[in-house]
Parts: structure tokens; sequence; C-alpha cells
């Protein structure tokens, strides 16, 4: 990955500025609401992306501050979609594991998802997101043409474009808690 030190400058700014926002504003959601509404707009991506049992969906186990994905991924599990999720090796890429289990896939199992939904602090109309800013996602990617679903709160579906690098792939399509797929 080629960074571009002007963009790269502009993304930690808008990240410290999206922390702080979720700071002050997730206290006062009510997670297990959202995390109804993510799960059934989860449903409907699967749905509309022709996902069938016994096939495979990269997600992830929110943190605190993130919107929760618990739910999405037990009503996936639930509809007999095998679920993936990461595991942060110590050089920032990702090893996936089928959610109940320790088994590790390897890196490229990502290959066999048909939708990957990816974490972000927000995203923009052309699908630019900002992540944790340590590149996981930038690494692995690159080895799925599955369709890419950012997972944001309400307010982090922004208007204004935010500032990528070649090496960002855009997401396809973004769900926040009560706004539905965008």
């Amino acid at each position: 990955m080629t960074e571009h030190p002007s963009a790269v400058a502009e993304k930690a700014a808008l990240r410290a500025r999206f922390r702080a926002r979720r700071r002050a504003e997730v206290a006062g959601r009510d997670r297990p609401a959202d995390a109804l509404a993510l799960a059934l707009d989860a449903l409907q991506v699967a749905h509309d992306a022709e996902v069938r049992r016994g096939s495979w969906v990269a997600a992830y186990e929110s943190m605190p501050s993130e919107p929760p994905t618990e739910a999405m991924v037990e009503a996936l599990v639930a509809r007999g979609i095998r679920v993936m999720v990461p595991v942060t090796l110590p050089e920032w890429d990702l090893d996936w594991r089928e959610v109940g289990t320790d088994v590790l896939l390897g890196r490229d199992a990502v290959s066999r998802a048909e939708v990957v939904f990816v974490p972000a602090h927000a995203i923009d109309p052309e699908g630019h997101r900002i992540g944790q800013g340590k590149g996981c996602y930038d690494r692995a990617l690159p080895r799925t043409r599955a369709l890419v679903v950012a997972v944001v709160h309400p307010w982090e579906l922004i208007d204004e474009p935010l500032p990528h690098e070649p090496h960002d792939r855009p997401v396809d399509a973004g769900v926040a808690a009560g706004e539905g797929v965008d």
C-alpha cells in the first residue's frame, strides 16, 4: 500500500472527529433496537445478493462504540448462512474463523464470502470509507469479489467526500440502524 501523506493526515483528523462524535452519541442510542434494525438490514442485503443456505458471509464482532452486529450475525446464522469473522494478525492482516469456532480458515477464506460487512467510522456517497486506520481491510478486501457493505451509525452516512487513496476500495453499500440499506 502506498500512502499519500496529505490523505493520511486528513484521514487521521477525520478519524479523531468521528471517534469523538461516537463517544458523545453512542450512550444515547437504543442498542437493542439498533441491533434488530441492523439484523433486518443484513438479511435484506443477503436476500438481495441471493446468498443461499450454506453460503458464506463475512462480518465482524462489534466493539461497544460500533454499531451492534451481534443480532446481525445471529440472524444470518439462523438462516443457514455461514458467517466468518476476522481475526487480526500481528501485521494487521486478517485471518478468518467461522462464528462459534476457534478454527482459523486462512487469510484467503474471505474469497468465499458473497457479502462482506465491514466496520467504518463513516462512508460518503461514493462509497469511500474511513476505517480504524490500520489497513486491515485494505489488505483483506483485494482477496474477494464480494459485495462489500459498511456498517455505520446513522450520523456516519455523510454527504461530504472523504479522502481516499488508490488502495482504498469503495464499499458497494452501507447500512445504518434505522436508515435501511443505502
